[in-house]
């Protein structure tokens, strides 16, 4: 049986899967829940959208005990933006337990607002290595309580070097606690790792069958490095160039491209790990709400990147290894979508683009296409605009009551309202762009919930 009901879950968590529309399990939900409840380590080979947050979260959330108030489940993540994402997951699966503490501790964000959080403990912490080392090195973070630790996305914080810092995590934190790895790929360093820190694991391995598998077009095309620009923006304006992801090797290109895209009339923003914490939140909220077109990211920023209509993916360079070439590819053709992946080879990149054909073990489909100089200005505006309201969390603001001022007093029609993120001190609304001047005046002149909070627009 693959149905959620046949598990041993609280009530509580039962009728959160059902509001969430989870009815059957995904193949690594049934292999891995069963094992996890009884409180075995498991090692589980799953790609991104398999739905292994889901199997972790109600593994954790049920051993929680709420009325001891002490850190009980640690989640490490790779990057800030994976922890946001599974600590969004782990709220939604945690809504019908009352006074659950989550907390998320990443690198990149002030210390002090995490340590003055840090004076209750939390039940759950979802966090990047180095900041929750830091955190438990100082004593902010007391590990002593900690049931279960998961590793989620291990072969990545592996690849970004964080293996010293889990080390020295796990020799901070209870002894005897259950520990549950996830990791897309499973070399050796990862069996490693599993040797290390788990006890008689369960090892779980679930192969995409063929017709779950995402349906990506790969092209791939030569062209001169003088010409990466002008190729790129002739691809842009192509039918699928309307919300379109670009993978850069270096920050600095990130940069350059974002620029020169918005100079050339593109809705372009930059995404890489030099920008301050709410600044790259913005940018991400942005581009999945469709108020902006083109994300330009490096490739440590998109992890945790996860919008399943995303029909282009364009790399401005070819990935520096097959993995992360895989990993590029696979944030379009998600969800049941067909995607598109294009990436640009100047000839010095060509045994770059051969070592992904080996790993592949097909051939690449190579295209040509007649590079045009750019014919004056574009000016391809994205379809919405974002408000931003200065109340989130912390302030009992909830999306439901931000669609009802908008659809009450405001007088807009749902279908003109977009995606909808509440933080937790602020919130962002997506207006359809022909509407979000009418919306803000009406926002700023009405109430939300009963009280005036400050509105204004987002770029």
């Amino acid at each position: 049986m693959t149905a959620f009901n046949t598990l041993p879950l609280k009530p509580a968590l039962l009728a959160s899967v059902e509001t969430l529309g989870y009815t059957e399990m995904t193949p690594v939900q049934a292999q891995s829940l069963p094992p996890m409840l009884a409180g075995r380590d498991v090692i589980a080979q799953a790609q991104t959208g398999s739905g292994k947050t889901a199997a972790f979260g109600l593994s954790l959330l049920q051993s929680i005990d709420v009325d001891t108030i002490r850190l009980q489940a640690l989640v490490l993540c790779p990057t800030r933006e994976l922890a946001d994402q599974v600590s969004k997951a782990l709220r939604k699966l945690a809504a019908n337990i009352p006074n659950v503490k989550l907390l998320t501790l990443c690198g990149g964000m002030p210390l002090g607002p995490q340590l003055a959080s840090l004076s209750h403990d939390p039940h759950i912490v979802v966090g990047t290595p180095g900041r929750v080392q830091e955190h438990l090195k100082r004593g902010s973070l007391h590990g002593g309580g900690i049931k279960v630790l998961v590793l989620d996305e291990a072969d990545r914080m592996l690849d970004m070097g964080f293996s010293e810092a889990i080390d020295d995590i796990i020799g901070r934190i209870a002894k005897h606690h259950q520990t549950l790895l996830f990791s897309a790929t499973y070399p050796e360093e990862i069996r490693a790792v599993s040797q290390r820190v788990q006890t008689d694991p369960v090892v779980v391995t679930v192969d995409t069958p063929a017709e779950q598998k995402p349906a990506i077009e790969q092209q791939f095309i030569e062209v001169e490095p003088a010409q990466k620009l002008d190729a790129l923006a002739q691809l842009l304006a192509g039918e699928r160039g309307q919300h379109a992801l670009v993978f850069c090797n270096m920050r600095k290109d990130v940069d350059a491209v974002a620029q020169e895209l918005d100079r050339r009339g593109y809705s372009a923003l930059a995404l890489h790990g030099d920008m301050e914490q709410r600044d790259r939140d913005e940018v991400l909220v942005r581009f999945a709400n469709k108020s902006c077109n083109v994300l330009v990211a490096t490739d440590v920023a998109a992890r945790g990147l996860d919008i399943a209509a995303l029909p282009l993916v364009l790399c401005y360079d070819v990935a520096h290894d097959p993995d992360t070439h895989t990993h590029r590819i696979g944030r379009t053709g998600r969800a049941g979508e067909t995607g598109l992946a294009i990436t640009l080879c100047t000839p010095r990149e060509r045994p770059k683009a051969a070592n992904i054909e080996e790993a592949g073990g097909v051939p690449l489909s190579w295209r040509t296409l007649k590079v045009a100089p750019p014919r004056g200005k574009t000016l391809q505006l994205a379809p919405m605009k974002t408000l931003v309201i200065d109340a989130g969390r912390q302030d009992k603001l909830r999306p439901g009551d931000i669609l009802g001022a908008l659809t009450g007093d405001a007088g807009l029609d749902a279908k003109d309202i977009g995606k909808i993120d509440v933080f937790a001190t602020r919130a962002y609304v997506a207006i359809g762009r022909a509407l979000a001047t009418k919306a803000l005046e009406r926002l700023r002149a009405g109430r939300i919930k009963g009280r005036n909070f400050r509105v204004r627009p987002l770029g």
